[in-house]
């Protein structure tokens, strides 16, 4: 173990040239530098957060639903029936065609019945618009309050408007101010905490806080059904997520971490590995901006901004339609088929109605 340890604490990869493990052991009077062992903080803290959470969600979130009258569903709940539920739990929740065709003989009931027993069985496990409104309210509070405390906080720092000062006197930085923004935030950036990145690391979570309450409110207004505020709110969030992502993103963070860092500290592995990261998040936001473009596509053309699907409660025309339109088809082709000449039974012609009325029942 002690020779494991060694070779994952490796000083030439973690730290700059000339710089150890105990020169940040030891510091001078009051200043201290970040260790490890203070990522376990981050757990206790977690559960003080999701403590808030429940708290918040059930005194703050539900009164506020309740004001803007948001009612939990009522969703029709299945019939008990073991076999489809076996189906259900252990092989699909969307049967197709010929699995439906199967438990309707298995059953003997009518295909759509056995269809709509799983839209049932679907809704049944779909939280309500009410529990998304509860937790997008506390995301909306939590990601507005760490925005606005990194805001508070870097505006007083020097490297906000000189990103170069992230790397002067590198690694010996003082971590004491950083610390409880960076524990909330300790899933992503641990790696600039380990390896005192603390400044740098700082503006990476300023950019990519500054969009998140803006979608959170968005989805608030969607499902208070205030739809214009809705949208307007999507395409502020989307505009502000392309200009932080495409344009701030690799234009001042990359820059900084892997140009002028380079002048100031120069490479070393570590350094390579968290460039690396951070290419790789840049490609995760041309992935994402391409989505988000997409929604906003579809909601231009369709007039409104997409609905989140997880409590869509499933209408029985949006499911039905299909296999109803499937089943018009092949009644319409056995009586073709079972007429004389394989027509329609009226000599050959068509009957009143004209053949593209006849398609469009079926």
């Amino acid at each position: 173990m002690a020779a494991l340890s060694a070779w994952f604490w490796n000083e030439r990869f973690w730290l700059p040239h000339n710089v150890t493990w105990a020169d940040l052991a030891d510091p001078a009077p009051g200043v201290e530098y970040p260790k490890a062992g203070h990522l376990f903080s981050a757990l206790p803290l977690a559960l003080g957060i999701f403590a808030v959470r429940i708290l918040f969600e059930r005194f703050i979130a539900g009164p506020c639903a309740s004001f803007l009258q948001i009612q939990t569903e009522l969703s029709r709940r299945a019939q008990p029936n073991a076999v489809l539920e076996k189906v259900f739990t252990s092989i699909t929740k969307s049967p197709d065609s010929r699995h439906l065709e199967g438990l309707s003989k298995q059953l003997d009931w009518d295909v759509r019945k056995v269809q709509r027993w799983f839209r049932h069985r679907r809704n049944q496990d779909k939280p309500s618009t009410r529990t998304k409104f509860c937790e997008s309210m506390w995301r909306f509070t939590f990601y507005l309050y760490i925005f606005t405390y990194g805001i508070h906080f870097l505006w007083q720092s020097p490297w906000m408007w000189d990103t170069r000062q992230c790397w002067y006197n590198y690694p010996y930085q003082d971590f004491l101010i950083m610390f409880i923004h960076h524990l909330a935030t300790i899933s992503l950036i641990s790696f600039s905490y380990v390896n005192n990145m603390l400044r740098v690391g700082s503006l990476v979570m300023c950019v990519h806080d500054s969009s998140d309450f803006l979608l959170e409110a968005a989805k608030l207004a969607n499902y208070a059904k205030y739809q214009r505020l809705c949208d307007f709110l999507f395409v502020v969030f989307g505009i502000l997520f392309f200009w932080t992502r495409l344009i701030i993103y690799p234009f001042w963070i990359l820059n900084t971490t892997l140009f002028e860092s380079w002048d100031i500290i120069g490479p070393y592995p570590s350094w390579w590995l968290f460039n690396i990261l951070l290419l790789v998040l840049q490609v995760l936001h041309i992935i994402w901006s391409y989505l988000i473009a997409r929604i906003a596509f579809k909601a231009i053309m369709r007039g409104k901004v997409s609905k989140d699907d997880r409590s869509d409660i499933e209408s029985s025309s949006e499911e039905e339609t299909e296999t109803t339109s499937k089943e018009r088809l092949k009644t319409a082709a056995r009586r073709h088929l079972a007429s004389p000449r394989g027509e329609n039974g009226t000599n050959g012609h068509f009957g009143s109605k004209s053949w593209s009325q006849n398609h469009s029942d079926w």
